[in-house]
């Protein structure tokens, strides 16, 4: 049958959004990847899929799958583009708080007055197990695993945390000379991450003020990740890098994030843009 669907980027993380509210079942994980191929098919980074809510006193719910067709856990970008769809449709206000529910939690979501929107992402968790981060039995600063690079082995270091879904993140002096297409997929692959990990990148500028860029597992590197920037952001923060108790500008290729960690509740937040880009219809043969 003809799928209708809504394309939408949150600074520049592209997505596809399916209307599944009637009961639907979603797309199979080959249908996915044949939607968010950029050749083949429309192109995205996630296709969402909008569902009714789980939770009561939630406007609706969504799930969220990668360009290869895995489910991910989290997506702070797909979650502002989930509130402006709902906005745009009538389910949720234009003005005012409301909530949604992610398939790792219930978000409380916030209109910024500027077309963009502030998601409550969460608690960061650090223990080994919750990330989850095999071969530690207790949370570190640092972790420091073993890859292969050509003939030699190279030593990783980098901090680990979950957003809902799991995050790496490594320091780096510049992001515009970090080996990501090498280093990104490598730290994937390895043992320590037994279900993958999204691998970010990063470069302090200022106590207030980073550069990011992420490697996602099932998609390759993107524009931005809402969840990768409060990962990024919780990490450096527990190591005193950024200031935990303001917020931190995230610049990411794609544009600009705004975190905040709340360490009394114990919960981040992240603000940013969310854009519609286009409606249209995708047939069986792949012709959008």
């Amino acid at each position: 049958m003809p799928l209708h669907f809504t394309k939408m980027h949150g600074a520049g993380n592209d997505f596809v959004v399916l209307d599944l509210r009637d009961g639907q079942a979603p797309p199979d994980p080959a249908t996915c990847a044949r939607i968010a191929d950029r050749h083949m098919g429309v192109g995205c980074d996630q296709l969402l899929t909008v569902e009714p809510p789980r939770e009561a006193g939630s406007i609706a719910s969504y799930r969220i799958w990668n360009a290869d067709g895995s489910p991910s856990g989290q997506c702070g970008n797909g979650a502002r583009c989930i509130a402006a769809w709902l906005v745009r449709d009538g389910a949720a206000p234009v003005q005012g708080e409301f909530t949604i529910d992610s398939p790792s939690r219930t978000h409380r979501v916030e209109a910024n007055g500027d077309g963009g929107f502030t998601i409550e992402m969460g608690a960061p968790r650090f223990e080994p197990s919750e990330i989850p981060l095999s071969g530690f039995a207790q949370a570190q600063d640092d972790y420091v695993v073993q890859v292969a690079n050509g003939e030699r082995i190279e030593h990783l270091r980098f901090g680990a945390v979950s957003m809902g879904n799991p995050h790496a993140v490594i320091e780096v002096a510049d992001v515009d000379t970090a080996d990501v297409a090498r280093i990104g997929p490598a730290l994937q692959r390895h043992a320590a991450f037994p279900a993958s990990a999204n691998v970010g990148f990063a470069q302090v500028l200022s106590p207030g003020h980073i550069r990011l860029r992420v490697f996602e597992r099932g998609v390759g590197e993107t524009l931005a990740c809402g969840s990768g920037a409060c990962a990024a952001v919780a990490v450096l923060a527990a190591r005193g890098r950024v200031d935990g108790d303001r917020d931190v500008l995230v610049d990411l290729p794609g544009g600009r994030l705004r975190i905040r960690h709340d360490r009394r509740a114990g919960t981040m937040s992240m603000g940013g843009p969310a854009a519609f880009v286009f409606e249209a219809t995708m047939q069986e043969g792949n012709d959008a």
